[in-house]
């Protein structure tokens, strides 16, 4: 946390913090369309009361409290964003599929560039590891100020007083809530961190990728899945574990993906993206998923397509339709 205190500050001053509030928010809240209203939220109030503020704290502390506050009347007391494997356990490909749950309900993906920053390589990968799908839905088994607190002083590395200061707590509700909240990321276990970076290898294993599916090749698919690999598919239910489970799916209930084309999208939540069209009746390609990879050990390790096209694939400056 930075200690220099302004005096005086402008509208400027307060866009440097943009990019670091917006993940901030998108922790707190798991959807990056919220985040940017939240962070709007928090500029406007800032811009308001900025020739009211004295300087006490710094500029980026003043920041965070509104930013907090913002967070915290829009998540209420308990309400979180979930993955499909927070609701219940693995389904078979030919079962039933599981309701249509509200857009409300699932944690949303992120574009790396809306929330990372360059700077030292550590620090990035950290901030990278800390906005990973796994990550921010355990975040999201913890109550919002249980959240706001390991958020502050496990990823942002704030002091307690420091986070006490601005949640308007003491120093000893702030380790305890702190305390309860990292016993509840070891029960979720949101798992390793992968590689800061693509090497070579995982960029030609996802060249491959691109090739086989949108040739709908299994044999060549076999080669680079994993065999314990795991898929979802938000705003659905279901989702599916093992390779043999997600080409029962693909060939299967899911067989008119058959012949899509799949762009890339850069990385969401520190994982390569792509957008996903099916072909569509009448000739082209209409938007269908964006598929969000999980890399380990050399093979694709996960598979989450969110379904969401008319709103994700603008947010990751998709083309909304593909011609023959």
């Amino acid at each position: 946390m930075d200690h220099a205190a302004p005096t005086t500050a402008s509208p400027a001053d307060l866009e440097l913090h943009r990019r670091e509030l917006t993940a901030y928010c998108y922790r707190m809240l798991g959807s990056p369309f919220e985040a940017e209203d939240a962070v709007q939220d928090t500029m406007l109030r800032a811009w308001r009361s900025l020739d009211r503020f004295e300087g006490r704290s710094s500029l980026r502390a003043w920041l965070y409290r509104i930013a907090t506050n913002v967070c915290l009347d829009r998540l209420g007391s308990n309400e979180r964003r979930v993955r499909p494997m927070d609701l219940g356990p693995a389904r078979p490909p030919d079962g039933p599929i599981g309701d249509i749950l509200p857009e409300a309900t699932w944690l949303e993906p992120i574009p790396d560039a809306l929330v990372l920053e360059d700077g030292d390589p550590a620090e990035v990968a950290a901030a990278r590891d800390s906005i990973r799908l796994a990550f921010v839905a355990a975040l999201h088994h913890l109550p919002p100020r249980q959240r706001a607190v390991l958020i502050l002083c496990e990823v942002l590395r704030w002091q307690a007083a420091e986070a006490a200061e601005l949640l308007g707590s003491s120093v000893a509700s702030v380790n305890s809530a702190l305390q309860r909240a990292r016993a509840t990321l070891r029960e979720v276990d949101p798992g390793e961190a992968p590689p800061a970076d693509l090497s070579d290898a995982d960029r030609e294993l996802l060249r491959r990728y691109v090739d086989a599916f949108q040739r709908y090749d299994i044999e060549a698919l076999t080669a680079l899945i994993r065999e314990d690999a795991i898929q979802s598919m938000p705003p659905y239910e279901l989702w599916l574990s093992g390779r043999d489970h997600i080409f029962g799916w693909w060939f299967g209930p899911g067989i008119g993906c058959r012949g899509s084309r799949v762009l890339p999208a850069g990385t969401a939540n520190g994982a390569p993206a792509f957008g996903q069209y099916k072909p569509a009746v009448g000739g082209g390609y209409d938007p269908w998923a964006l598929q969000v990879i999980e890399l380990r050990d050399g093979r694709i390790a996960g598979f989450t397509f969110f379904l969401a096209a008319d709103r994700l694939f603008p947010l990751f400056g998709l083309p909304p339709r593909l011609s023959d």
